[in-house]
């Protein structure tokens, strides 16, 4: 059950929402951010993966890392006003290692480093998360919380007591798999769909120990039916699609959105062409697995982990350049997924911006949900979830 203090917050997130709701479904809502500051009528946003960066500056950086120095080159005013635009109180930001040439431990490391100092050079747009109650204050605040977390479990190596070192260093969040295979388990991508591993039923167990949420995202189905089995505490798919409703392996088949649900877990829905066979997903899309989601895990266990920013992309022709090349790197490293191809950005192209919470709210509402699921969905339900696993 949620908290009253939870649930009066959502509401008065979304006081004044109903009466933007037609503009919003139609794209034409305008910002509401005003001197750094939300404005009253922005829902509670809780996205379980996501960014905060320009895409349209350079130093973006890939899955496939960089120079750590790059980073903050695409954190700019304009990144950072348009998370507080969208109603943001906190977002998963994926740091540390995920695939590429870097030693995994000192690498992540050194990243929890760099967006720690991030942080402390926003200090009146950014909050570091470590517990549920930052979320609640980040949004009390106008402020946007930073969830720490991995999306891959390699910089653990053998040593499953290195989950201890990075919850004592703020990490919230671990994902167990990208892709590929690791020495947890296998990710989506792999033919043989093995289970998780010895060692990945250990770093589980740590996992729970710490209070560590487990993330199941882009995990092969054995793996991911396996890790809901050994966690003791509910676990997430923080983003991803249906199965069911597009057939791409890096979407959940409805057992196992079952089994994270039945377990008190949560299922984030993501802003990626996975949504859709061809790759040409859009905004109907997103709304149709979530629709599909609520069908199979409930309202209570339903979220967005959108795998993308509340900046828009300005230059479109420019982005379908950038993701053919981002796509040839992936497959040269062997860490593409099915679904990925030239000609796809990684984004949805009518569901971008600062108003793409709004946007979605208001198609969700013209469907028929009520403003409480649309309220649980956006950011409530993961709210529950973080709270069961972290504490206040």
């Amino acid at each position: 059950m949620e908290t009253t203090n939870a649930r009066s917050l959502g509401r008065r997130a979304f006081l004044g929402v109903g009466a933007g709701l037609a503009l919003a479904a139609t794209g034409v809502g305008g910002r509401v951010w005003a001197a750094g500051r939300r404005g009253q009528a922005d829902p509670f946003v809780v996205n379980m993966l996501g960014g905060i960066r320009n895409p349209n500056r350079r130093g973006s950086r890939g899955p496939l890392g960089g120079d750590p120095e790059d980073g903050p080159l695409t954190l700019d005013e304009r990144a950072l006003s348009d998370a507080l635009a969208s109603g943001t109180a906190a977002v998963n930001t994926t740091i540390g290692y995920v695939a590429g040439l870097q030693e995994p431990f000192e690498y992540s490391v050194a990243e929890v480093a760099r967006w720690n100092r991030i942080i402390r050079n926003h200090p009146d747009v950014l909050l570091k998360v470590r517990a549920a109650s930052d979320i609640e204050r980040a949004a009390r605040d106008g402020r946007v919380g930073v969830i720490q977390g991995f999306q891959n479990g390699a910089m653990l190596g053998e040593d499953a007591g290195r989950v201890g070192v990075f919850a004592g260093l703020g990490v919230k969040i671990i994902q167990l798999t990208y892709n590929g295979p690791n020495q947890l388990g296998h990710g989506s991508m792999v033919p043989e769909n093995g289970g998780l591993t010895d060692f990945g039923r250990d770093v589980v167990a740590e996992l729970n120990a710490t209070r560590t949420l487990v993330d199941l995202s882009h995990s092969g189905e054995r793996t991911c039916l396996d890790g809901i089995e050994a966690s003791a505490a509910p676990v997430a798919i923080t983003h991803t699609g249906c199965r069911a409703v597009t057939d791409l392996p890096r979407n959940k088949t409805d057992r196992e959105l079952r089994l994270v649900a039945e377990g008190g877990g949560i299922v984030g829905i993501y802003f990626m062409p996975f949504l859709a066979a061809d790759g040409m997903a859009v905004a109907e899309d997103v709304v149709r697995h979530i629709e599909h989601a609520v069908q199979v895990c409930g309202e209570e266990h339903v979220g967005i982990g959108t795998d993308g920013g509340t900046t828009a992309v300005d230059d479109l022709d420019a982005a379908y350049e950038a993701a053919r090349r981002e796509v040839e790197a992936r497959r040269r490293a062997g860490i593409s997924a099915a679904g990925e191809r030239p000609g796809v950005v990684p984004f949805i192209p009518d569901l971008q911006g600062p108003d793409q919470f709004r946007k979605l709210a208001g198609m969700l509402a013209a469907r028929g949900h009520s403003s409480e699921r649309i309220e649980r969905i956006l950011g409530l339900n993961a709210l529950r979830v973080l709270r069961d696993v972290w504490g206040e």
